[in-house]
Parts: C-alpha cells; sequence; structure tokens
C-alpha cells in the first residue's frame, strides 16, 4: 500500500531548536489558566516535554516548597543521590558542575553488596540504610524501583534527618501508584506523579529544570541552553 498525503515535518533541526519549539507546542496546548504557573511551571513543562504527554498534567505534585528547597540546595553545590544509574545518566553535568553539584548513584556506593548480605536485604535498601544520616541538604532522585521509595520512606520515619527534596516518580504497575501516594501524603518536600507514569527520565528532568532555575539565579543562564 502507498501513501500519497505528503507529511507536513516541523523545521525545527538543532536540540535547542527542537526543545524550544516543543515548550512552544506544550505552552499551545496547555495555556494559562494552569495548575502550575512561573518556575514550578517551567518544572511540570519540561516532565511533560520528557514523557511526551500533556496528560500528566494532572498527576503532577509540585510545591513550592520542594522547588525553593531543592534550587537552594543546588545552589549550595549539594549531593544529587539517584536510585540507578540510568536517572543518574539522565543529568548532564554541564549543568550541574558549575554548581559545584555532584551526582552519586546508591547503587555505586561501595560494599553494598556486603551490606546487603549482612542485613538480609536489597541492595537498594541497603544503600539507603547506609546514607540515612547524610542526606540532610541534599537531594534524592528515584524514578525506578518503588521499592526504593518505599525503603526512603521507611528510613525517614525511623528518624533519619530528611534530604532537602525528594523526587520519588517510579514506574510501574506493582505499588508505584502506592508508594507515590504515600509519599505525597508526608510534609518532607518533594516532587512527584501520581499514578503508574513515571520513570528515571521525568525524575532526572525534575532535576534539571531545578538547575536551569539555580543557573540563572547566579547569572549562569546560558549554561543551561547549551
Amino acid at each position: 500500500m502507498t501513501h500519497n498525503t505528503p507529511v507536513e515535518l516541523d523545521s525545527a533541526c538543532t536540540p535547542q531548536d527542537i526543545e524550544s519549539r516543543s515548550f512552544a507546542i506544550i505552552d499551545e496546548e496547555l495555556p494559562s489558566p494552569r495548575p502550575f504557573e512561573g518556575p514550578l511551571w517551567q518544572v511540570a513543562r519540561r516532565c511533560i516535554h520528557t514523557l511526551g504527554d500533556t496528560e500528566i498534567i494532572n498527576d503532577l505534585r509540585l510545591s513550592a516548597a520542594g522547588l525553593e528547597a531543592g534550587v537552594v540546595a543546588l545552589m549550595r553545590g549539594c549531593t544529587v543521590y539517584t536510585d540507578t544509574r540510568m536517572a543518574a545518566a539522565g543529568l548532564p553535568m554541564r549543568r550541574l558542575t558549575p554548581l559545584g553539584v555532584t551526582v552519586t548513584p546508591i547503587m555505586a556506593l561501595p560494599g553494598l553488596d556486603e551490606l546487603a548480605r549482612a542485613g538480609g536485604t536489597t541492595r537498594s535498601r541497603a544503600g539507603l540504610e547506609s546514607l540515612a544520616q547524610q542526606m540532610s541538604g541534599h537531594i534524592m532522585v528515584i524514578g525506578n524501583a518503588p521499592t526504593a521509595l518505599l525503603g526512603l520512606l521507611d528510613v525517614l520515619e525511623q528518624g533519619a534527618p530528611p534530604p532537602a527534596l525528594i523526587v520519588g516518580m517510579p514506574v510501574g504497575f506493582v505499588n508505584a501508584a502506592q508508594s507515590k501516594e504515600l509519599l505525597h501524603r508526608t510534609s518532607w518536600p518533594h516532587f512527584t506523579l501520581l499514578g503508574r507514569k513515571g520513570g528515571s527520565a521525568v525524575a532526572a528532568a525534575c532535576v534539571n529544570a531545578l538547575a536551569d532555575l539555580a543557573l540563572e539565579q547566579r547569572g549562569l543562564g546560558d549554561i543551561a541552553k547549551l
């Protein structure tokens, strides 16, 4: 079967052009008034762009307190802890290095195998327990496993000092929605995406949006456009 109807392509070709055009399309499809405005809209729009799904606007849970806490932490040169190397890979250091920020995947922490065996638990849970007294002032990013988010909540409920911001967006059909609902019921600063959708890429997108805001406040906004 042949198709003679021409396919109209967008003229945007460079990465910067494609991103700008994508953001403009999102702005057009979700005009004001929106659930989020100003800097929070910058975070929400980047999440929508990453997933290619405007419908997530109804399930995003972003707070001004979480945004402020995240930007301040980044400007202080915090560590961003991620549940997977995939989430870490979604955080380009060109954005973070000028802020003095480092990225550490929890699964890359030394001695996890021994800690997990000794405690009869998973490597991710062992990693969270090993970080229990080191999270304060830093950002925790969980975009893959609901068990990691549930483990983090458990560690915090046991009295560990909370991180500056929790980005909890695990994806899947088993306990993903439940773990995010439990996170959203807490008073700790957090961003989440209710329901089954999520993933490492959208969790990383939140931090990238916050990094752009932090760079702008430092007068380094041009770095975010590279």
